[in-house]
């Protein structure tokens, strides 16, 4: 356990961020949940409108710095690549 003051004040610090960056963590899957979801049944439509909520807050994780960039873009090309190849598959709408 810390014993001096400033040890103290940095377990505190690193429990609320570790709730915060949790929370933001959580947040992100809920949003590629719905992306996922949607591809699931097939909803191309569903889909991109999902993703486009999605990825900004992927994006997000990045600048505060809950994820890691790599991971983020490769998390994002997939998505978005399993979008493209569900929309190439379904016939066009007449």
């Amino acid at each position: 356990m810390a014993n001096t003051p400033s040890a103290r004040k940095r377990a505190r610090q690193a429990a609320k961020r570790a709730l915060v960056n949790k929370s933001r963590r959580s947040r992100i899957k809920t949003f590629v949940r719905k992306v996922e979801a949607a591809l699931a049944a097939g909803d191309v439509a569903a889909a991109k409108a999902a993703f486009a909520l999605a990825e900004p807050e992927i994006r997000r994780g990045v600048s505060k710095g809950v994820l890691h960039l790599n991971t983020a873009s490769r998390r994002i090309s997939r998505l978005a690549q399993r979008i493209k190849a569900l929309d190439t598959r379904s016939p066009p709408a007449s």
